[in-house]
């Protein structure tokens, strides 16, 4: 009986009281500036609600899009109204109305889609966190490359496209079973498939087609205190970078110079950028890697450099494990009971260092030490990306050139809280 009353208050919406307007205004001697809200809700059913809870199932919570004002304070603007993406889906299906996380995954995703805008893509988002990220020249590809990256952790999540939806990729996405799809579109048939799943969300943002015009828009973020108090600042914008922009790696240490010996590939290059942008929105401190526009381990905020950058590794290790397990013998490796064919799959893994050989290191920030970059270079890592800055910046080179690697810095931060 309490699971079944576990499991209810997770399909029930909760009565909310928020009012259908909402306005932020900034003043000072000069006068004043506003920010005009209304509150968004759907119709299902015979049912008009908005939100179906908060963070939680017991949290009352509204959404709401921005219709009138904009803000400038020094040199930045506020993105203007109208302008909608999350805040104003289309609700093509929905066994259930959206819940805050929905939003905020599918939020998040598109995020980081913004800076892929010339090549089909697909993330996967878990908890406001991607579970996998690919580009590729065909969405069903991409789709199947982010999923692989990580099957398990992708379960429930939201599955965002920056293509109209084909009956190949709604087809692949149909045998696995997510709670969010959104795309800028669906072409003829493939609400056909998504109509068996009958709780799953699939959403029509038409904006996604313009991703490319939000790069660079900005808009403000407010984190609420216990005590009430609020932090507002600037959303955070990670620069958008060509690979000549890229800064190769070098340190001045007590009068010698330190440069890393070796400049990264063109396909190098690549992955870095790739990974830059993925890890914009992964919550900081975080360390990934990425291989061939795919990404192979993903560790989210942590508290130490190598902590994280561990973790990104072992769970490299795991869903690579788990990929071929699932691809040769149809059942996850946590499940597979021939010790033999354990054993065959841990060895190959392991013959492959998770993946990890000739993959891209992503961190948001620099390496103090040289401890934190030397996890990725044990495994093979070809080439590393960091902002640089450390007073220790040395160590890092010369781990770098001991292994043979490349590595450049990016001169910013790339956190998200």
């Amino acid at each position: 009986m309490a699971n079944q009353a576990n499991r209810k208050q997770y399909s029930r919406i909760l009565d909310e009281d928020f009012p259908c307007g909402l306005t932020i205004s900034l003043h000072d001697d000069r006068g004043q500036q506003q920010l005009v809200y209304e509150k968004v809700q759907w119709t299902i059913g015979e049912e008009t609600r908005g939100l179906r809870y908060g963070e939680n199932p017991d949290q009352p919570a509204a959404l709401y899009r921005l219709v009138n004002g904009n803000l400038t304070i020094g040199e930045l603007s506020t993105i203007q109204p109208g302008r909608y993406l999350a805040s104003e889906i289309e609700l093509l299906q929905s066994g259930k109305h959206p819940g805050k996380t929905n939003i905020t995954d599918v939020d998040n995703a598109l995020n980081i889609l913004r800076y892929f805008t010339d090549t089909p893509a697909a993330v996967i988002v878990k908890h406001n966190n991607p579970c996998g990220a690919a580009v590729d020249g065909a969405l069903e590809t991409a789709y199947h490359k982010a999923l692989m990256a990580d099957r398990i952790a992708a379960f429930g999540g939201a599955v965002v496209v920056n293509r109209p939806m084909d009956r190949a990729t709604a087809a692949a996405i149909c045998e696995s079973y997510c709670e969010v799809v959104a795309a800028p579109d669906y072409e003829e048939g493939v609400m056909d498939l998504f109509e068996k799943k009958k709780n799953l969300r699939v959403m029509r943002i038409g904006n996604i087609s313009r991703l490319q015009q939000y790069v660079g828009a900005r808009v403000l973020d407010f984190k609420s205190l216990m005590d009430g108090g609020v932090v507002l600042q600037w959303s955070f914008v990670p620069k958008q970078l060509r690979p000549d922009e890229l800064l190769p790696a070098e340190s001045e240490y007590k009068g010698k110079h330190y440069a890393v010996k070796r400049t990264p590939t063109e396909a190098e290059k690549a992955d870095m950028l790739f990974g830059w942008y993925l890890e914009s929105g992964i919550t900081s401190n975080s360390v990934i890697y990425v291989k061939d526009g795919v990404s192979v381990g993903i560790g989210t905020g942590e508290q130490d450099r190598v902590g994280v950058a561990e973790i990104a590794r072992d769970k490299a290790y795991r869903k690579l494990e788990d990929r071929i397990c699932w691809e040769r013998h149809r059942t996850p490796f946590a499940l597979l009971e021939d010790a033999s064919s354990r054993e065959a799959i841990r060895d190959e893994v392991r013959e492959l260092k998770g993946g990890l050989k000739g993959s891209v290191m992503v961190s948001d920030a620099f390496f103090p030490f040289r401890d934190g970059a030397e996890v990725g270079l044990k495994e093979g890592v070809s080439a590393i990306i960091q902002p640089g800055g450390s007073l220790r910046d040395f160590e890092t080179i010369e781990a770098v050139n001991e292994h043979g690697a490349s590595m450049v810095y990016t001169g910013q931060r790339s956190f998200r809280h």
